[in-house]
């Protein structure tokens, strides 16, 4: 299979169906938002831009099998299969709050090969295959070289359905806000993952994470020359649940605060 090929497809039906969601922000009523649960929210634009990317990517590529958040088309594992977030950041998107974006990821046999954040207001592209250097608009990007702490901007998510581990995670925050730059929550892990990626950002850590939420963005990062693992300095992040990014210079300072209150 051309990766190549199969990536620079996969980015225009990204754009593409970035530009129907961009369509729909100023047209969005009460009427089209749903709650599926607490603080967790989804909209008519979710699920019928889950049904364009599925569409297309079906076309794009047969037989393959679909991960995706809003359960639009039937779940099933294949050799090839795609894993989308149709609109991360819903409730930025609700309250025409920035970033919100398009993520796809592809894995074959387990390992993600390619992966596509199309961050929207920005109109970004960031895009990686396994046989490429990940690029953001067509241009190479590596994460920083930051390597003391103290430089270190970080990203996070807080917790908005599971509280159970809110204490931990505040005494993480409390570290990092003592002993970093700062740290910046955006609401859309994979924008986060992938501002890691351009070094924008130094480090991101979040809990309650679905695949969809970080399948490209934590491949963007890797490619990029950063180190992604769970909380317990595992490979299980993708579907653990939880999730350290950073570059390599500070990646253990990082962890090792992380994993003092939340590895266990």
């Amino acid at each position: 299979m051309n990766l190549s090929s199969l990536l620079a497809s996969t980015i225009e039906i990204a754009v593409e169906t970035g530009a129907f969601i961009k369509s729909q922000r100023n047209v969005l009523s009460a009427g089209d938002i749903q709650s599926k649960g607490i603080h967790d929210y989804v909209t008519r634009v979710d699920k019928e831009s889950e049904r364009m990317l599925v569409k297309y990517l079906s076309a794009l590529l047969p037989d393959s099998g679909f991960l995706t958040e809003e359960k639009t088309t039937k779940q099933q594992k294949m050799p090839y299969t795609w894993i989308i977030d149709p609109l991360d950041g819903t409730t930025n998107f609700i309250h025409g709050s920035p970033p919100y974006a398009v993520s796809i990821a592809l894995q074959h046999d387990d390992e993600t090969v390619l992966g596509v954040v199309y961050e929207i207001t920005m109109n970004e592209v960031f895009a990686v295959a396994n046989e490429e250097v990940p690029t953001l608009n067509g241009k190479e990007i590596k994460v920083s070289n930051v390597t003391f702490l103290g430089d270190v901007l970080m990203a996070t998510g807080f917790p908005f359905i599971n509280f159970e581990r809110i204490d931990s995670y505040m005494e993480v925050l409390k570290r990092l806000m003592v002993e970093t730059q700062g740290v910046r929550r955006l609401g859309s892990a994979a924008t986060d993952l992938a501002y890691v990626a351009c070094g924008r950002y130094d480090g991101f850590y979040e809990y309650n994470l679905n695949p969809w939420d970080v399948a490209a963005g934590a491949l963007l990062v890797k490619k990029a020359g950063g180190i992604v693992q769970d909380f317990r300095g595992g490979d299980d992040y993708l579907f653990g649940r939880e999730i350290i990014a950073a570059t390599n210079g500070v990646f253990e300072d990082i962890a090792r605060i992380i994993r003092e209150y939340l590895g266990s």
